[in-house]
């Protein structure tokens, strides 16, 4: 059956995607950053809570992809704190600052990672060559790559998701950004066996006393009282959905 991959930003967004049937969760914090490595304590009850497999990302900051050696050594100590906590992958992407896949990095961040399955993530939407970079990945042992196929969105980015999903001897193809109900089905026409979807909502906070003029974010029109969280019925609804498209179904 074709997979869905959540982003989750929190335990309870992934156990919502969970119930709702996702096949896997990208587990992250730090939504208007793109998503940023996740908390211990996050990390923690995600084992104790989940399980379907739960990949966290790893991610110093938001920004580019090109690390300094400071942020590099925080890459490594948190892949080898999720790797001791049992994690059966993890998703992670270093470019240099030419824009390519900095193989010494990713050798050293393959070699921590061992028995693990590594998604290379959306890094290799700003790599300089894509069919380049997807010799080079499977190279490296590399799982998956999660692509807009180098466009703002997935849908926009399929003739290069077609062409690498053609080309690859090696890594899952996983289109992601913008990908939703509307449009999931043009990506299993495509021939791509998983998909990446936030599947997100806005919910409105239990507080009841609203303190005006008073932000915590610099972007003035920032909604402190709603957050992103899965939706449930979406994710049923393209489980289901990718469930009628699967090859097994037609048999």
């Amino acid at each position: 059956m074709l997979k869905l991959e959540v982003c989750c930003y929190g335990v309870d967004c992934a156990l919502a995607a969970q119930t709702a049937g996702a096949d896997r969760v990208e587990l992250c914090s730090a939504p208007s950053e793109g998503g940023l490595t996740p908390s211990a304590g996050s990390l923690l009850q995600a084992r104790e809570a989940l399980t379907i497999p739960v990949h966290p990302l790893v991610r110093p900051r938001g920004g580019d992809f090109c690390f300094t050696e400071s942020e590099f050594r925080q890459i490594k100590a948190d892949i080898a704190w999720i790797r001791e906590l049992g994690f059966p992958g993890l998703v992670v992407g270093i470019l240099d600052v030419d824009g390519h896949i900095d193989i010494p990095r990713m050798q050293q961040i393959m070699a921590l990672c061992d028995g693990m399955a590594v998604t290379f993530h959306r890094a290799f939407d700003l790599c300089h060559s894509p069919l380049t970079a997807l010799q080079q990945l499977t190279d490296l042992g590399i799982a998956r790559i999660l692509t807009s196929g180098q466009q703002q969105s997935a849908e926009s980015g399929l003739t290069l998701l077609k062409e690498l999903n053609r080309q690859t001897r090696g890594p899952i193809i996983m289109a992601g950004a913008g990908v939703r109900m509307s449009n999931l089905q043009k990506f299993v026409e495509a021939g791509l066996s998983e998909v990446h979807s936030s599947a997100s909502q806005r919910i409105a906070s239990p507080m009841r006393y609203r303190k005006a003029g008073v932000s915590m974010s610099t972007v003035a029109e920032t909604d402190e009282f709603s957050r992103s969280c899965v939706d449930s019925d979406m994710v049923e609804a393209m489980k289901a959905s990718l469930a009628l498209a699967s090859p097994a179904s037609v048999a």
